[in-house]
This record gives C-alpha cells, structure tokens and sequence, in this order.
C-alpha cells in the first residue's frame, strides 16, 4: 500500500460504523460511473443473446421451474 493508502487505512479504523458506511458509499458511488465501452458491450451480448433465443437456439426456463430449482 502506498503511505497515503495506509494513512487513510488507519484513520478509517478511528471511524464509527455509520461512518464507515457512509465513506464505502461515497466510494461506490466515485466509482459507478457509466462507461460507454462496457455498455456497448452489454448491449451487443443482449442483441446476440435475444437473436439465439428467438432463433430457438438457447431453451427458456419458466419462472416456476427456475424458482423452484433455487427453493431446493
């Protein structure tokens, strides 16, 4: 770790929970940023996914089926 890494590592131990809570948010949140690289790439995997689908050449599940192979 780098020296200011480890600084913010020690001053974050002095912190309380609801603090903590509220510094790993305002992180998240830095780093959710939109990046229009990984959206194309999503969206072209969804386009490809839907044309198999349609194309019967991936099986659909029912809800019920897939609930209950996740309630065994």
């Amino acid at each position: 770790m780098t020296t200011t890494t480890e600084r913010l590592s020690m001053e974050i131990k002095s912190l309380s929970d609801l603090e903590k809570l509220r510094l790993v948010d305002a992180i998240l949140t830095d780093l959710d940023k939109p990046d229009p690289e990984l959206d194309h790439i999503w969206a072209e995997e969804a386009r490809k996914r839907w044309e198999a689908y349609k194309s019967g050449h991936i099986p659909s599940a029912s809800y019920h089926d897939v609930m209950e192979k996740y309630r065994r």
